[in-house]
């Protein structure tokens, strides 16, 4: 009956093991999530930037 106990008692510190890695993973793959907006927002601000000045120079170079 011993052997029963110990063997239940291995087997929850390894699920309670797992578990903390799960999260871990998890909150590693949310930090990358996070980045990936991050940097899609700066491109997207970049662009803008980017695209209103090209619009300026054309509207002066164009004599429009």
């Amino acid at each position: 009956m011993k052997w029963i106990c110990r063997a239940l008692q291995r087997m929850e510190a390894q699920d309670l093991d797992f578990e903390a890695r799960l999260r871990a993973l998890e909150g590693w793959r949310a930090e990358k999530v996070g980045e990936e907006r991050r940097l899609s927002t700066v491109s997207a601000g970049a662009g803008g930037v980017v695209g209103g000045v090209v619009a300026v120079l054309v509207r002066v170079l164009g004599g429009g």
